[in-house]
């Protein structure tokens, strides 16, 4: 439900807040007074486009923010689905739709206060309010939304989301079954390809860390002469060598001097960790002495080695260059080839299996299609013969109404058995496979033509009540709002208008712009629009009336100013009437109040 629009700076309205509640709000003021600019403010918000023009002179911007309570919504799973992919939190029952209009040609959006996209609340607003004006404006109008009341209304939306399911995965079947049929030389060089990746991976028996440990052996075997030289070098630097131009190692000195410190320790016991420091000094250089020895000697210039070495970094090279920078990609590269060939090999891709799976999708799918379109046929009468009644009880005429159910047939459709046991191939999408039109005759003699062929917009607006009426139960959009829905309507038929939207508050908030009095006097709330000069410039005001003041607009309405007694009195009876209507009516729809 529609809780409250404020709107700042939109046009002649200044600063307005409208505090909507449920049941009939009626909204009605003299012309030019701003009544439409609330249902394009109202638009706007719900993310209509909207022209910079709109932003009130002298304004950097104009904003409009309306606030809904979800508890209200019928069918607030759908809307808490599209919320929780959009990551707003509905969990106190109140969302806020917000949209700022800069005069620079800049236009913002928020949901609750985060920052979204014009296009989110249309989205939104769509499963909140239905706006009934301007031809353009009337969901009725398209045919996917015709269809779906009609499902609605047939109580077939189970059995249409069934279908869907279906139908998609016969879809998925069918183009692997292409896929199968069609790209059976590419799956087989790709299935050569890979056995081939696989082979020439597995033969080259790659180890993880093998690279790293194959470019030091290379390292080692390149520099073998200069390694054994330096060593040799080092021992004797150590131990001591004739062969060298050394005059004595390390170790000599070390032991000399253990030597020495052992004959003071002897002497001045004082010294004795010095001498344990140079013997254990003395014992790591002798160990050292011997592991450099067993290093020089071990050093092999092994030309037959290094080739080898140098042999398989290159194939690794190679084998980096097709299947990854690194010996880890390889074999990654090694696991999902083998996967891929075991899916373009196994049971799945099998052409006999896919075909048997699509043959009986296809029966399926078709059996699903043919139930939905009967059901739909089944009530497709009696909603032409309701529509056409309470078109006449709006004193339209004898209006003829009708639905039309129509298919494509198409060899590469779904087979429909029909009664007679004959089989034909149709045309189907995700809502089955009828083609559903309204059509309206609104003058006798006329033919039948589409819904969204009518020129009229009063006109229009008035058809869409009369079906409001018959669907409102199967309509799950909150509210709804009617403009021009008087156009073209005398005082009889407008009390008939009145009590038909008030009628539809059963299920449904419902906001109606109106001229008539005998329409307002059916509200539950009544707001009046005005116009008024407010230093030099004309603004547009919005008062909530009580008993008293709404008696005095609705005699205006009647009348014209300055109001009469006879006006006042004709409004009050006008009023009461109403009220004895609705009250009636309560009754029987064993409603309160």
């Amino acid at each position: 439900m529609l809780v409250e629009l404020a709107i700042r700076n939109f046009a002649i309205i200044e600063a307005v807040q409208i505090p909507f509640g449920p049941g009939l709000n009626v909204l009605s003021g003299e012309t030019g007074a701003g009544k439409s600019i609330l249902i394009d403010a109202l638009g706007a918000v719900l993310g209509d486009r909207v022209s910079t023009d709109l932003v009130r002179t002298g304004a950097a911007s104009a904003s409009i923010d309306a606030t809904f309570d979800l508890t209200c919504v019928p069918d607030r799973a759908a809307l808490s689905r599209v919320l929780e992919e959009l990551e707003i939190d509905d969990s106190d029952g109140q969302l806020i739709l917000s949209r700022e209009i800069h005069a620079g040609g800049r236009s913002s959006a928020r949901l609750n206060g985060r920052p979204t996209t014009v296009s989110i609340l249309a989205q939104i607003g769509s499963l909140l309010v239905d706006i009934h004006g301007q031809s353009d404006h009337l969901s009725l109008l398209k045919p996917a939304a015709q269809l779906q009341l009609l499902d609605r209304f047939a109580q077939s939306i189970p059995l249409r989301e069934e279908f869907g399911r279906k139908l998609d995965d016969l879809r998925a079947t069918q183009a692997a079954l292409e896929q199968s049929r069609s790209g059976a030389r590419e799956r087989m060089q790709r299935v050569d390809l890979l056995r081939y990746q696989i082979e020439e991976i597995n033969r080259a028996g790659l180890q993880r860390r093998e690279e790293d440990e194959l470019v030091a052996d290379r390292a080692r075997l390149a520099n073998a002469d200069r390694l054994a030289h330096e060593a040799a070098t080092a021992y004797a630097a150590l131990a001591g060598s004739d062969d060298l131009d050394l005059i004595g190692g390390a170790i000599p000195s070390f032991r000399q001097s253990a030597s020495i410190f052992e004959s003071i320790a002897a002497i001045d016991p004082a010294t004795k960790s010095i001498a344990e420091r140079a013997t254990e000094l003395l014992y790591l250089a002798e160990d050292l002495a011997t592991d450099v020895r067993s290093y020089r000697d071990a050093i092999d210039a092994d030309p037959a080695r290094l080739a080898a070495v140098e042999e398989r970094l290159a194939e690794i090279r190679q084998l980096q260059r097709k299947y990854g920078s690194s010996i880890a990609d390889i074999l990654d590269h090694g696991r999902a080839a083998e996967d891929e060939l075991e899916r373009l090999t196994g049971s799945e891709v099998d052409t006999e299996t896919l075909a048997a799976r699509e043959e009986a999708l296809s029966r399926e799918v078709g059996e699903l299609a043919a139930a939905l379109s009967e059901k739909r046929a089944a009530v497709a009468e009696s909603l032409a013969a309701d529509v056409e009644r309470s078109i006449a009880r709006l004193n339209m005429g004898a209006a003829e109404f009708a639905v039309s159910l129509d298919r494509v047939e198409d060899a590469r459709g779904v087979p429909i058995q029909s009664r007679d046991g004959t089989v034909k191939r149709f045309l189907v999408d995700a809502s089955g496979m009828d083609r559903v039109t309204f059509l309206i005759a609104p003058n006798p003699g006329e033919a039948l033509k589409p819904l969204s062929k009518i020129a009229s917009g009063g006109e229009t607006a008035r058809l869409m009540l009369a079906m409001k009426s018959i669907l409102s139960e199967a309509d799950q959009t909150p509210a709804l709002v009617f403009d021009e829905i008087d156009v073209g309507v005398g005082g009889r038929s407008g009390q008939v208008v009145g009590e038909t939207l008030w009628s539809l508050t059963k299920n449904h908030q419902v906001v109606v712009i109106t001229h008539l009095p005998q329409i307002a006097a059916y509200g539950d709330i009544h707001f009046q629009i005005a116009k008024i000069e407010r230093d030099g410039r004309v603004v547009s005001t919005i008062n909530a009336l009580d008993n008293s003041t709404r008696q005095h607009e609705l005699a205006a309405m009647l009348d014209g100013t300055p109001v009469t007694e006879s006006s006042l009195q004709s409004a009050a009876e006008m009023l009461e009437r109403a009220g004895a209507a609705k009250l009636g009516r309560n009754r029987v729809l064993g409603r309160k109040g």
